[in-house]
């Protein structure tokens, strides 16, 4: 049952959904001097941007995770860093315009930890990140 899907409506009418363009990192190439180039394959998601609990700023602070950081809830599944798959360093890019809220646009965050995971949906800590 994708509760996310459920609630998301309602939740939306407080705080309103928004498009972001979400990165999953690929396979990085190589160049002949060895410097490693990230690649990304991209999609468009609508997303929830909300605050961190006190409980999950204080999860963070533990992994000395610090900065600007909100958490999303989105549907799909999106990762931090999985080391055993070499996966992770998904981003999450938000437009410079409207519908995206004023404080959101035109930034780049990194998926910094997943708080919660289902089939349907999953819930992120993310971090902004300077261009």
């Amino acid at each position: 049952m994708n509760l996310h899907g459920i609630v998301s409506g309602v939740i939306g009418a407080v705080n309103p959904h928004v498009p972001a363009t979400l990165q999953r990192n690929g396979q990085p190439v190589t160049a002949p001097d060895g410097g490693r180039t990230p690649t990304y394959t991209t999609s468009t998601e609508i997303v929830q941007v909300q605050a961190l609990s006190a409980r999950e700023i204080q999860h963070l602070d533990g992994l000395n995770i610090t900065g600007v950081l909100r958490k999303v809830y989105l549907n799909g599944d999106w990762r931090s860093v999985y080391r055993p798959g070499n996966q992770g360093g998904d981003r999450f890019q938000f437009a410079a315009a409207a519908p995206v809220p004023v404080n959101l646009q035109g930034t780049t965050w990194l998926v910094v930890q997943v708080l919660e995971t289902w089939p349907d949906w999953c819930s992120l800590a993310i971090q902004l990140q300077m261009k």
